[in-house]
């Protein structure tokens, strides 16, 4: 048993258990990490404003989102191969959505087949398209994911190639892995992890094989353009997502053509070193879009006070990534629901803090030195 009381103690305890391989992979991002940093730095360099002697003795952290009632105002993040964190930390993602009534983003590149995770989440799962460069290839998994129940599609566009992520490579992360003397070495000295995966099973990319291709993780996604969503806006009858928007022009084009939220990322710092913090990207974007244009958030938010301060910029939901799976990493389903407690307490702090009782009194007034 351990106690998780912030998600740093999460990624500390994380990186005694997981082989150094894995870690890096989860926790590393691009170049020398320097654009992960400054989106930290920027987060927290925004103040919040308290205020006083206001009745904040009953709050709700519920929100509205599409047709659904959320108990919390964060969500699940899409991420590739969740299993690596802990065996079945794909089911306990699914568990937890179902429980609090949050969308579990299912990645292409899961590590547990999307009908199975949607069946654990209780259809509160959106499914998340890598466009792999083989339209028809990517159109059997629409067709495949609207079969099963999704009705909300998040595309990812911020990945045109992989960005290069220096400790993933002095590690020789591959998928699927290739075994080398340092990576026997780096197994050997987690036996606790290397013990439990190999019960379990090594995880595989579970959504391809037959006629769903293979899944090459470094592929060139390159050839995605505007008109290849027109296609999908077209051809997906739900809601459609589009992920890793940090531009308010391209936000605005895609508005345009009839998408019904986007999410500004930078993809957790992994793709573009040099990219701006997406913290201030959000704030510009919803100036952009006005304030009745769905706006989502992922990318560095490691507490509740960062959730706070994402939907005090524009944000009208925010999706967490890397500190699940380190609080899976350090005590499975445990560790998961510890750190979701952890975080609905700092928000629910925060709003007692800033003299508010629920998320949709979050605006720009919650800001130090600023006005709505």
């Amino acid at each position: 048993m351990v106690d998780i009381h912030s998600s740093d103690d999460a990624r500390a305890l994380a990186r005694k258990r997981l082989p150094w391989m894995v870690f890096d992979y989860i926790d590393g991002a691009a170049g020398d990490e320097s654009g992960e940093r400054g989106n930290r730095e920027a987060m927290r360099s925004i103040q919040l404003q308290p205020r006083v002697l206001n009745n904040v003795e009953h709050r709700s952290l519920g929100v509205r989102l599409f047709d659904r009632d959320c108990a919390l105002p964060f969500g699940i993040s899409p991420m590739g191969m969740c299993n690596l964190s802990a065996p079945g930390a794909d089911l306990m993602l699914a568990r937890l959505a179902a429980s609090k009534s949050i969308p579990h983003c299912v990645s292409t590149a899961a590590s547990t087949s999307l009908e199975r995770i949607f069946e654990a989440a209780e259809g509160n799962a959106w499914f998340q398209l890598y466009f792999s460069g083989d339209e028809a290839q990517s159109n059997k998994l629409l067709a495949r994911a609207q079969s099963t129940g999704y009705q909300t599609l998040i595309l990812t566009v911020d990945v045109p190639e992989v960005g290069r992520r220096p400790r993933e490579l002095r590690r020789g992360f591959k998928m699927p892995f290739r075994m080398g003397p340092a990576q026997v070495l780096d197994f050997a000295l987690h036996p606790r992890w290397s013990l439990s995966t190999l019960a379990h099973g090594r995880p595989q990319l579970a959504n391809f094989g037959g006629d769903f291709g293979e899944f090459n993780r470094s592929a060139s996604r390159a050839g995605a353009d505007w008109a290849l969503l027109e296609k999908i806006r077209a051809n997906w009858s739900g809601q459609l997502v589009v992920k890793g928007v940090l531009d308010p022009r391209d936000a605005t084009r895609m508005v345009q053509l009839g998408v019904d939220a986007i999410q500004v990322s930078s993809h957790g710092g992994r793709q573009l070193n040099s990219g701006p913090p997406p913290i201030l990207a959000l704030a510009e974007i919803r100036s952009a879009l006005g304030g009745d244009f769905p706006l989502f958030y992922d990318s560095g938010i490691r507490s509740g006070e960062d959730v706070i301060k994402a939907y005090a910029l524009g944000a009208d939901f925010v999706f967490l990534g890397r500190i699940l799976l380190f609080a899976m990493a350090a005590a499975g389903e445990t560790g998961l629901g510890q750190i979701i407690k952890l975080l609905a307490d700092e928000v629910s702090i925060a709003m007692a803090q800033l003299g508010i009782t629920g998320m949709a009194e979050v605006s720009r007034s919650s800001l130090a030195g600023q006005k709505d």
